[in-house]
């Protein structure tokens, strides 16, 4: 696998600073510092601390987005083959850019549009959800018992614990081929 972009390096120590350090401590020095850069090179890339932020989100989304379309892709059966991917990413395949869910985070506290990528990928889930052959209300109520895992631990409100986790995991798919 190639180098990671520096633009990828610059969000991926963005997260860092807000996951290590908290959002308030989410400044243009920090991030350069944590990247190993001058500010003058975060600058470039990034002009400004919301440009920042906008860049973690946008780049959350989309491997959000590329991650379940190719699991749905590979699911082998359709029906809620989109719910099913939904669930399995956020439970198994989040933990991997734990740190890139913080923009987030930074985006609410800097300003709240910068949420709107994370906005129009939901409305677009939403019609997934609803178009792929399960009850859409059933299929609603999954994706929002596996937010709330998600939100949960992200807010750093409740960590359930891993047993509990992969029990609650198993019951969703089971509802997803019922």
């Amino acid at each position: 696998m190639g180098r990671l972009s520096r633009k990828v390096e610059i969000l991926n120590a963005a997260s860092k600073v807000v996951s290590k350090r908290g959002i308030f401590n989410l400044t243009l020095d920090a991030v350069a510092e944590e990247a190993g850069i001058s500010k003058g090179g975060l600058l470039y890339h990034f002009p400004s601390k919301e440009a920042l932020v906008e860049g973690m989100v946008e780049h959350l989304a989309k491997n959000y987005r590329e991650k379940i379309a190719n699991n749905a892709e590979a699911d082998e059966n359709q029906r809620g083959s989109w719910i099913r991917s939904y669930v399995d990413v956020t439970f198994n395949q989040t933990y991997e850019n734990k740190d890139m869910n913080a923009g987030l985070l930074a985006a609410k506290a800097v300003n709240a549009d910068l949420l709107d990528p994370i906005r129009n990928l939901y409305e677009e889930w939403q019609e997934h959800i609803e178009n792929e052959g399960i009850d859409p209300m059933k299929a609603t109520i999954i994706r929002l018992a596996t937010d709330g895992i998600w939100l949960a631990e992200l807010f750093d409100i409740y960590h359930i614990e891993e047993k509990k986790k992969q029990e609650v995991y198993k019951v969703l798919l089971k509802l997803i081929d019922e």
